[in-house]
């Protein structure tokens, strides 16, 4: 296998208990995560009639008139509907002078009810999800793929665990409530003569752990470790996942957070609906023991979700910078 080749991980000897498949899959997965950022994710449980129904439900959701969607407008939670251009990407290093980027999208996150204490106490991203009104079934349907996702992203915890030389159950406790956003997205086509433009510029993602159903519109790209941009190929019946920033911290940068962007210059409008995976908000992230050595000190200090994504977001998002597009060092 080539450094660049995204290798395929069947889990389903993981999920059925197989003999020998848990430590299989954890080497398939090292290999992903020291030499990639980027792995095949097959032998899931998750139904195609409902990742199907998803894709439909995102493009259901984009086809409405703009005053309904902008009554939903996205808020200091993260949830709700993110305009086009209403996201820059600034955290990154890897392309100056970004454009806004060319992408709207409808953000969800747990689905909290109203007397829960974190809604109640106003704790942030732990707010009430926003509903369109008038579109049934879309909310039942977002619901339940997040659900799907989450159980799928907790059945893979003991193959990270022991790809590093970890008990297999050490992620559960961080992972007994774990946070997550389901983005319904949509990428209009490109103009190729425009420059620094892109659906999603140049960058990595902020997470433990994003699970991307396939797509069948090309548009996604991979920077490489040897510098050149690879189309991401389709494998049907597969998720395309990849490490964060924050599973890059948490393994004291053992693990990459590879670089990818957003192209659509299929002449076709693009959908997708990358669910992002993290730890319990609280859940305090140190380096893994088995990533810090003497000789390998940690190179960042402990952190949670709300901090991070507090960081990140403030410096990406129009609606939480209070709609001003300047930049950030």
């Amino acid at each position: 296998m080539a450094d660049d080749d995204i290798p395929i991980i069947d889990i389903s000897g993981v999920l059925a208990g197989t003999p020998g498949a848990l430590q299989a899959a954890a080497r398939q997965l090292r290999h992903a995560y020291e030499e990639i950022g980027f792995w095949f994710l097959s032998g899931h449980q998750v139904p195609q009639t409902l990742i199907d129904a998803t894709f439909a439900e995102a493009v259901r959701f984009h086809a409405l008139p703009m005053a309904e969607k902008l009554a939903l407008k996205a808020n200091r939670h993260n949830v709700g509907y993110l305009p086009l251009k209403g996201s820059t990407t600034r955290h990154s290093t890897l392309h100056a002078n970004n454009k806004p980027n060319l992408l709207e999208g409808f953000l969800v996150k747990r689905d909290l009810p109203a007397d829960h204490p974190d809604v109640l106490a106003g704790k942030l991203y732990r707010g009430m999800n926003q509903w369109p009104d008038g579109m049934p079934g879309f909310r039942e349907t977002s619901v339940a793929y997040c659900d799907a996702l989450e159980a799928l992203g907790k059945s893979v915890l003991p193959i990270y665990a022991v790809a590093l030389d970890l008990p297999e159950d050490y992620f559960a406790p961080g992972f007994v409530e774990p946070q997550y956003t389901l983005r319904l997205a949509h990428y209009p086509q490109q103009d190729p003569d425009v420059e620094n433009e892109f659906g999603i510029a140049p960058h990595t993602d902020s997470t433990f752990m994003t699970l991307l159903a396939q797509n069948h519109i090309p548009g996604l790209q991979l920077l490489t470790q040897g510098g050149e941009w690879l189309d991401a190929p389709v494998i049907p019946g597969t998720f395309l996942v990849n490490s964060g920033e924050l599973l890059k911290r948490w393994t004291n940068e053992r693990f990459l957070a590879t670089p990818h962007r957003v192209v659509n210059r299929s002449g076709r409008e693009r959908y997708s609906i990358p669910f992002f995976f993290d730890a319990g908000i609280d859940f305090r992230m140190e380096p893994l023991p088995t990533c810090v050595s003497a000789d390998r000190p940690a190179k960042h200090p402990p952190t949670t979700y709300a901090e991070y994504q507090a960081w990140f977001q403030a410096q990406n998002y129009d609606h939480i910078r209070g709609g001003v597009r300047v930049s950030v060092d």
